[in-house]
């Protein structure tokens, strides 16, 4: 009785339902391995990166990989210190602090750490004044990502919305590229450092190992109704011979 039942148009259009759920669920749960897949190669890329010795500022420096761990002796360029608005770090919303430091091998934007957003948006938060002198940065190296123009329409003074020199006050620095902070002489005081990235990625293969559970309870879904229906269909004709022969004749 299952094979009648696949023919009619209810169950044609349950069953390409069904179908199609099961693609779906099939294709997140093979896009969250790929991004598992992402995190794991992130990671492996992050800790060569972090177990090479630090290199000095150089003009070559954009050429190096993401991560590269730096060292660099300047003097800040407090007067163009600008704030990188809608940062969260901790579920709390806040800025990055970007600092132009000044070296003798060129100008490069540090990014000094992060700080918490006032209950107003739009309001610039009190940042400490970077050390005075010569401060010596280690740090990591960043690509800074391509700002939109639009973004920035209309931002308070000293407020963009990406770490991208192209936007940030010109001071003839190195384009395309950032360092950020990991500690500094003197020390930084009331800027919390950003953490480095988690390179776990079991939260995403645990994402794609319930995709595909969704994928088989829908196809078990699927076989267990039709089944129920075809054995109810099957009781059903069974029972109407018993009940026209046990009619009375006349």
């Amino acid at each position: 009785m299952i094979w009648p039942l696949l023919r009619t148009p209810r169950w044609i259009g349950f069953s390409v339902v069904v179908v199609v759920v099961i693609v779906a669920f099939g294709l997140l749960s093979a896009w969250q391995w790929s991004r598992a897949e992402e995190r794991r190669a992130g990671g492996l890329a992050l800790l060569a990166a972090l177990d090479q010795p630090p290199v000095d500022l150089t003009d070559d420096l954009r050429d190096s990989g993401e991560w590269t761990p730096v060292l660099i002796s300047g003097t800040y360029v407090a007067e163009a210190q600008t704030l990188v608005r809608k940062r969260p770090l901790n579920a709390r919303n806040g800025f990055w602090v970007m600092t132009p430091l000044r070296a003798s091998s060129g100008t490069v934007w540090i990014n000094r750490g992060w700080v918490a957003a006032q209950s107003d948006a739009l309001a610039s938060p009190s940042v400490a004044e970077p050390p005075l002198g010569t401060v010596t940065v280690q740090g990591y190296l960043r690509a800074a990502p391509d700002a939109v123009a639009a973004r920035n329409v209309g931002l308070p003074d000293g407020q963009v919305s990406d770490p991208d020199p192209a936007v940030l006050p010109d001071v003839d620095a190195l384009p395309g590229t950032y360092v950020q902070l990991s500690s500094s002489t003197p020390a930084e005081t009331g800027i919390q450092p950003l953490p480095l990235p988690e390179s776990d990625d079991s939260r995403n293969v645990s994402y794609a190992v319930q995709w595909l559970l969704f994928a088989l309870v829908a196809m078990g879904g699927w076989f267990f109704f039709l089944r129920r229906e075809a054995l109810e269909e099957a009781a059903a004709a069974e029972v109407q011979p018993d009940a026209v022969s046990a009619a009375p004749s006349r």
